[in-house]
């Protein structure tokens, strides 16, 4: 009886364990849906919310359908852009995945909403001349194309795993529907030639003072005999550098719509900012590294707090800039639904803005953290002083573009600064390798055959060749989907 009674017992605690492995691997399997439903949940409820305040009318319902695609293009520049402001953070262990994705929400969000612009140019700084589509209704199909490729393309992308400009693919989505519903001629070139020279701009020059900030790091900090009396002379240095330049980089773009500030008054803004926090920090950095041990592992928590800061306030100042990549062309949709006509600048609704800061926010969320690892750790291996000079070389080329004229994608930047870090890298351990391998006394290992130099790359050649390939056709691709969109939009509703 007894013996009957265990076998029972055994073929239940089977049968249970069974159901128990079947219940994990349909939770395994069913997680990926998780986040796609919050968002689809997320898409039908700002279609919604656009219902209400338009009501039900047939006009009203292209509205509606804008902002379910407006909000489907934050939530992929959310999953793909914000990468680039926590990236470095998060690889460098400043950051853990979870306090990244809680700190870019909440400054993506506020930048979007304290600080986005109120009149953006919904045509993309005037890559197609209004004046030139014959009707309203063709400018809201050429803005809806331009919205659903330009979100498409983002979306395929962070896919891929490429971290692409959502200002680009949106000015390629416009410029594709500008020559479908007006031929050639409507898009303005120079400015498209402008925007096709920023593609090497950006990268090159947030590499080179990427690279430049490390190579001074490393000479006046890291190769010190004494690392922590050079960290209590030049972090407080490299800190008030670090503030100003954000201060002087929120107060030219992210706070145009509290104030207007001109270059000369937001570069003294951070001057100002700079040295107070010198002052600030200084005694700070001096009490913090008391009794640190005279090596990297110290240095590394002295610049771990700054990155922090930096990471936050290049989410605010991305949140202000790039939230009209996602509600720019939906403003202008609803500009034409309200009054009949079409402008090149309009006012953005605030339940506009609202939907593309929570936007951002849930895409970040819900598919941030695929981009965050690749940026922050899969192309090359960050730590907080390389972090640091990534997010530094971000705010100080956004500056410079600026005062040149040049217009410049922060995705760009942020990615060309962690190139740049690498290849400093492999650069400067290639020249140490040479030096030790010339010496007289030098031990066989670091004789080293010009295939096994190739092999010991920190800079992984895959991820670099994918992220520039993707970065080349974005314009060109979102373009044509947008062009092939129009068409198809206004074929079914000139038939309909």
């Amino acid at each position: 009886m007894t013996k009957t009674t265990g076998q029972q017992w055994k073929t239940l605690d089977k049968d249970l364990g069974r159901i128990n492995r079947l219940e994990m691997a349909t939770i395994y399997v069913a997680r990926p849906l998780v986040g796609t439903g919050i968002a689809l949940a997320f898409i039908v409820l700002a279609a919604l919310s656009a219902a209400v305040i338009f009501g039900g009318t047939a006009g009203d319902l292209i509205v509606v359908a804008a902002a379910g695609f407006g909000a489907y293009m934050a939530i992929n520049i959310g999953a793909n852009d914000v990468a680039n402001n926590m990236g470095p953070a998060v690889g460098a262990n400043a950051l853990t995945m979870g306090g990244a994705i809680a700190i870019a929400a909440l400054f993506e969000s506020a930048g979007a909403l304290l600080a986005g612009g109120d009149v953006v140019s919904t045509i993309s700084k005037g890559i197609i001349d209004p004046s030139g589509i014959a009707s309203p209704d063709l400018f809201i199909w050429a803005m809806m194309a331009a919205l659903i490729s330009s979100a498409l393309w983002v979306n395929l992308a962070t896919w891929v795993g490429a971290p692409v400009s959502t200002t680009h693919s949106v000015v390629g989505g416009v410029m594709g529907a500008g020559i479908a519903a007006a031929g050639i001629s409507a898009v303005d070139w120079p400015t498209m030639g402008m925007i096709a020279a920023s593609w090497v701009i950006s990268p090159v020059l947030g590499g080179a003072i990427a690279a430049a900030c490390l190579a001074f790091i490393k000479a006046n900090i890291i190769y010190q005999d004494d690392k922590i009396a050079a960290a209590r002379r030049w972090v407080p240095v490299l800190i008030g550098l670090m503030a100003g330049t954000f201060s002087a980089y929120l107060a030219l773009k992210g706070l145009k719509r509290i104030i207007a500030i001109d270059m000369q008054t937001a570069l003294l803004i951070g001057v100002g900012v700079g040295v107070l926090s010198y002052a600030i920090s200084a005694p700070l950095i001096r009490k913090q590294s008391e009794g640190m041990e005279n090596r990297n592992k110290s240095l590394k928590t002295l610049f771990g707090l700054p990155l922090v800061f930096s990471a936050a306030l290049l989410s605010f100042a991305h949140g202000a800039n790039d939230v009209a990549n996602a509600v720019g062309p939906l403003a202008a949709i609803v500009h034409v639904s309200e009054f009949g006509d079409f402008a090149a600048k309009v006012t953005i609704p605030t339940w506009v803005m609202i939907i593309g800061a929570f936007g951002i926010s849930f895409g970040l969320f819900l598919f941030g953290p695929k981009l965050i690892r690749m940026v922050g750790s899969q192309i090359t291996k960050l730590n907080p002083m390389r972090a640091y000079c990534v997010a530094l070389s971000a705010a100080v080329t956004v500056i410079v573009a600026s005062w040149l004229g040049l217009p410049v994608s922060s995705t760009h930047i942020a990615v060309g600064g962690v190139f740049g870090v690498g290849f400093f890298r492999e650069w400067h351990a290639e020249r140490r390798l040479r030096r030790k391998a010339g010496s007289a006394n030098a031990p066989a290992t670091i004789r080293l055959a010009p295939e096994e130099r190739r092999r010991r790359k920190l800079v992984r050649r895959s991820h670099f060749m994918t992220i520039i390939a993707a970065w080349v056709i974005t314009v060109p691709a979102a373009a044509v989907m947008s062009g092939v969109i129009f068409l198809l939009l206004n074929t079914v509703v000139g038939a309909g």
